[in-house]
């Protein structure tokens, strides 16, 4: 497998496109399993399709994000101290639910995500794809990261922004932060909510990607297709 790795390396750096089928046609008998960059993009391309669409739709999910210990929104070390202000007054419910709304908003704007992620993926090219299958475990994920972080901001702040009215979360944060700025030697707090959980949410839809990519990678049984094995072979 080392050898055979070892000739695509050099294939890919010595043929563009067109060539490469060539090279690979020239080939020795018993390396005609070798794919060629049409296949590899393709199977790169299908690996993060379903990623985005097995692990992302689950963040959109009531409790996706809540009940999700690898992506669950915490409160920021700002609102730590408020909330352990306000649960020593017996506000305890109160402060339970304003973590809940902050993880609900995140649920609601997850769904913006899958268009941008999938146009994102049809615009993997052979270069991406050649790296991205030798690179790391993650290295598809760091991919869509590059590729995509910038505009699911843009995407997911207004609708995190119009989530917290949605689900309430606006009224209870602050109920809760003027409870607390009432509260005899405390200094007060006003900090940037929208801001906080659009880029918790983001960290949340990388990381489920991240996951099925390595299953993908590290465990056959996980490669559902034919494409996705001989593609994933090739790194084994």
């Amino acid at each position: 497998m080392i050898k055979r790795i070892f000739a695509l390396l050099i294939i890919f750096n010595l043929t563009a496109c067109a060539e490469l089928q060539q090279v690979v046609d020239s080939l020795p008998q018993g390396t005609s399993d070798v794919i060629g960059n049409a296949d590899i993009a393709a199977g790169l391309r299908e690996a993060l399709d379903a990623g985005i669409e097995k692990q992302v739709s689950k963040l959109t999910a009531e409790d996706g994000f809540f009940k999700n210990e690898l992506v669950k929104i915490v409160l920021p070390e700002e609102l730590q101290k408020v909330d352990s202000a306000l649960r020593k007054i017996g506000l305890s419910s109160l402060a339970d639910e304003g973590l809940k709304v902050l993880n609900r908003a995140a649920e609601d704007a997850v769904s913006e995500a899958t268009p941008i992620f999938v146009n994102a993926v049809k615009d993997i090219t052979f270069d991406d794809a050649k790296n991205i299958l030798l690179g790391e475990d993650n290295a598809a994920t760091s991919y869509l990261t590059s590729k995509t972080q910038t505009e699911l901001y843009s995407k997911f702040q207004p609708v995190i922004n119009n989530s917290f009215s949605k689900v309430g979360a606006d009224k209870i944060w602050s109920n809760l932060i003027t409870k607390y700025n009432s509260l005899p030697l405390t200094s007060d707090v006003n900090p940037d909510l929208t801001d906080y959980v659009t880029g918790e949410a983001l960290k949340g839809v990388y990381t489920m990607i991240a996951v099925e990519e390595k299953e993908i990678r590290t465990k056959v049984s996980s490669r559902g297709t034919d494409l996705l094995k001989k593609v994933f072979a090739l790194q084994d």
